[in-house]
């Protein structure tokens, strides 16, 4: 065989033929942005999110208000490290980490 091999399904990974049918519609008919409140599009968008949220909550046995819902992974590491940072305020003012980190985690430091 000679085709090749992908080793970084850290920056995508292919989809659960299960998640894309769920998913499709979303893609191709409901794609409305969920933060927008005022019209159709962002409650059917909104609603699929909260539904969304309630599945994973209820597998990993927590409550869904919980859970938060990001873009990706840099948003992600943005977001946890701004609070650890914002809750840990008290010990010092300062983290460590190294060049070699991702920039998702080296941007918000």
């Amino acid at each position: 065989m000679k085709l090749p091999i992908f080793l970084d399904n850290h920056s995508t990974t292919p989809m659960d033929p299960r998640v894309l049918e769920t998913m499709l519609p979303y893609f191709v008919e409901k794609f409305g942005n969920a933060a927008s409140r005022n019209h159709q599009f962002g409650w059917e968008a909104e609603e699929a999110v909260e539904h969304a949220r309630k599945q994973s909550a209820k597998l990993i046995n927590c409550d869904a208000k919980e859970l938060v819902v990001t873009s990706g992974a840099a948003e992600s590491d943005n977001l946890a490290l701004k609070r650890a940072v914002a809750m840990h305020k008290e010990e010092g003012d300062h983290g460590i980490t190294c060049m070699t980190e991702h920039r998702g985690v080296l941007d918000p430091c």
